[in-house]
């Protein structure tokens, strides 16, 4: 397996395995697609984490496998390559990337997919397309520029220069920077304390500052109220709310 998929304590890990940098070749692809797509259906999966292992998290797509691609065959696999990254961009749970060593091209894509990036003290990343007379096309230009603002992006495209783990701090790229060998347990820890909240809620919430993000203010405001009135409807309010009242704030169980 190029692939593997994990659940514990409500958290699922996507973990590339293909030494020995995780190249993205349409295997990894479609498989990707396909994890994403179980961890949104599966009940028992409350969060996620996206991995590459202890040393790297994925230095970018295959290129000797995309050398061989000409226009037409290129033209038929970017919506392919664009649909993996997407389905996880869109599992309406919290993904959290823990990110080690390099994370360049589609393996920055990947993270930029992540709602919140931990990165090892040792991560580089980047998107170095250009440096092969290319643009970045798993979402590159799109997450990265929403990310860091334009010009910040445009910097890292138009460059193709990698950040270590600190600038990229600096820069919002990443959230959080921790010693290599904690990488994979904050990300736990973080998943796993959301994966204890209110499903529907974070959803609710997830779903909201994505789509909103996209559209005008008015309309993200619409999104917003549609969804806060609607979790009214649901059970999680419910307890929340009564353990609210009768225990104080930050109590609650949810289902």
């Amino acid at each position: 397996m190029t692939v593997t998929f994990e659940v514990r304590d409500g958290v699922g890990t996507i973990q590339l395995d293909r030494p020995p940098m995780n190249a993205l070749d349409v295997a990894i692809q479609d498989r990707l697609r396909e994890l994403a797509e179980e961890a949104t259906r599966r009940e028992d999966v409350r969060a996620v984490i996206l991995y590459g292992g202890e040393k790297v998290f994925a230095a970018g797509a295959d290129i000797k496998e995309m050398q061989a691609m000409d226009h037409t065959a290129m033209v038929l696999r970017s919506k392919g390559l664009q649909d993996a990254f997407t389905a996880v961009a869109r599992i309406p749970k919290p993904v959290v990337a823990a990110v080690t060593g390099y994370a360049l091209g589609g393996g920055c894509e990947l993270a930029l997919c992540a709602d919140f990036r931990i990165a090892a003290d040792n991560a580089k990343l980047g998107q170095p397309e250009i440096l092969l007379g290319l643009i970045p096309g798993a979402g590159g230009t799109q997450r990265l520029a929403r990310l860091i603002g334009p010009s910040r992006a445009k910097d890292l495209i138009f460059t193709g220069r990698m950040v270590r783990a600190e600038e990229a701090l600096t820069l919002g790229l990443v959230d959080r920077m921790v010693p290599a060998a904690e990488v994979y347990g904050q990300a736990h820890a973080w998943a796993a304390q959301l994966a204890k909240g209110p499903a529907l809620a974070l959803r609710a919430a997830k779903e909201s500052i994505d789509a909103g993000l996209e559209t005008d203010i008015d309309s993200g405001l619409t999104i917003e109220r549609n969804w806060f009135s609607g979790l009214f409807a649901t059970e999680d309010r419910e307890r929340g709310m009564r353990s609210f009242v009768e225990e104080g704030p930050g109590k609650a169980t949810f289902l």
